[in-house]
């Protein structure tokens, strides 16, 4: 089976050694993604609507890269640190797939990566 990979060029693929996003055949894999900014800081600290949109941006240009977008997505998984503010969290999720809505699951966890993190989100897509 063939395999494509793409990169964000987050300085911790190279350090943890992973992808971005990995394409196995028709399926994607889009790693954990969070909301980094340009610089590599984290993306409007504090906003979960922000920081939830941004992920998904960051997942489109993966899914693109590898010839898939939004349509293509069958799984979402967002790990949140505070699952008090799901609706802001949701309506992120909403926006991008309202259209083509593909399962998903929200669960709080204790701690990401860097305290300012609000949430990261993982996709996984079958494609043409």
């Amino acid at each position: 089976m063939q395999r494509r990979r793409t990169f964000s060029g987050a300085v911790w693929e190279s350090k943890v050694g992973y992808c971005r996003a990995l394409r196995a055949g028709n399926f994607i894999y889009v790693s954990g993604t969070a909301p980094v900014d340009e610089q590599g800081g984290v993306f409007e600290p504090g906003d979960a609507y922000a920081q939830t949109k941004r992920c998904f941006e960051i997942i489109q240009k993966a899914l693109q890269d590898l010839g898939a977008d939004y349509a293509d997505v069958v799984r979402t998984r967002l790990y949140v640190t505070d699952i008090s503010r799901w609706a802001e969290f949701a309506q992120a999720h909403q926006e991008c797939f309202g259209e083509n809505p593909p399962t998903t699951t929200m669960v709080e966890v204790k701690a990401l990566v860097d305290p300012a993190m609000l949430v990261e989100v993982e996709v996984d897509a079958i494609c043409n």
